[in-house]
């Protein structure tokens, strides 16, 4: 049950956004910087703040799955079918869009991401925006940046450049949203996230093709070779291999900062997360998938305000489960 100064906060919002605003708000997986899909030129505002390049789409949030065919011309039974399990919840669907979807939030496709996200206030949102409404809503976060997972993370990054940020508190997932793709002849995961391969799996009862979104011909959220990224330069090695490199870097005067999943007994951590070990502060993440992507952005946003000068983190295991923290790690350590 949503407080009442919430309530009356996100009445406020949906003002500002009936009125062509930009609200950042929490979802359950990052916060989402929002503006009316049904208004081009708010959503344009969208890409100035962000300095977001024009062709990349952005995905609009639903209240409820009966909006699917608004804004899809055509909606497969297995996509109905991830929707009736997963919604609310942090998966997107691409699908062909409907003719009054504008070009701006699709990127001058033909296709559009959807989704109901299933934090209470963005629910809350999105209805009271009334009937039939929806959010274009990428991460709130300048393009390519690591994305925001608390109020706080939106307020450092984007200021007074945003009409109102809604604060529902640090997001639960933590990374953003599975995408799977309806185009074409094979149903595609297009970005791994906050729901499962083995789950989607399971559901649509196939096995799915994971296809890297940067070899797709369908262009979708979070597609850059470097994106989510730390401005300090981020290595990925093995666990036998990170700590030689961290003090090969620390001998040549470096200030390092590593995240690893496989603590070792000998790292005795402080209250704060992180253990010192001369220029070297390790920081151990969990060792299950989830709860390290939960962790992950605010994570790498903490030691990057620390000006450190390299990141090293140790590689996550080579399993379906770990294939959306593996690939964010990836896109983060990208350098050209």
């Amino acid at each position: 049950m949503l407080k009442p100064e919430l309530l009356a906060q996100i009445d406020t919002a949906a003002a500002i956004l009936r009125q062509g605003g930009v609200v950042a708000f929490p979802t359950e997986t990052v916060y989402g910087l929002g503006a009316d899909a049904s208004n081009p030129a708010a959503v344009r505002r969208i890409f100035k703040i962000k300095g977001r390049p024009a062709d990349h789409p952005l995905i609009v949030h639903l209240a409820d799955q009966s909006q699917l065919s608004h804004w899809a011309r055509e909606v497969p039974d297995a996509a109905r079918l991830l929707a009736s399990h997963f919604w609310p919840g942090p998966l997107t669907l691409i699908l062909p869009r409907s003719q009054h979807v504008s070009d701006i939030v699709t990127g001058g496709q033909d296709t559009v991401g959807l989704r109901v996200p299933s934090h209470p206030v963005a629910l809350a949102l999105l209805r009271a925006m009334g009937p039939a409404a929806a959010l274009a809503a990428p991460s709130a976060n300048r393009y390519g940046r690591i994305s925001p997972t608390t109020a706080e993370h939106v307020r450092e990054e984007l200021g007074d450049t945003v009409d109102m940020i809604l604060d529902g508190g640090p997001c639960q997932v933590g990374l953003e949203s599975t995408i799977v793709s309806f185009i074409g002849d094979t149903i595609t995961v297009l970005r791994p996230g906050g729901i499962p391969l083995a789950a989607l799996e399971q559901v649509l009862q196939q096995k799915l093709t994971v296809v890297d979104s940067t070899g797709s011909s369908v262009r979708v959220s979070g597609s850059l070779l470097s994106h989510y990224a730390p401005v300090t330069p981020l290595e990925i090695l093995t666990s036998a291999d990170l700590w030689q490199r961290a003090c090969e870097l620390e001998a040549q005067g470096l200030r390092v900062a590593t995240l690893e999943w496989s603590a070792p007994n000998a790292v005795h951590l402080t209250s704060s997360g992180h253990s010192e070990h001369g220029r070297i502060v390790r920081s151990t993440m969990p060792a299950d998938p989830a709860a390290y992507g939960q962790m992950l952005y605010a994570t790498l946003r903490q030691l990057d305000s620390a000006h450190f000068d390299r990141l090293l983190a140790e590689a996550p295991p080579k399993t379906a489960a770990w294939l959306a923290v593996a690939d964010r790690l990836r896109r983060a350590s990208y350098r050209e």
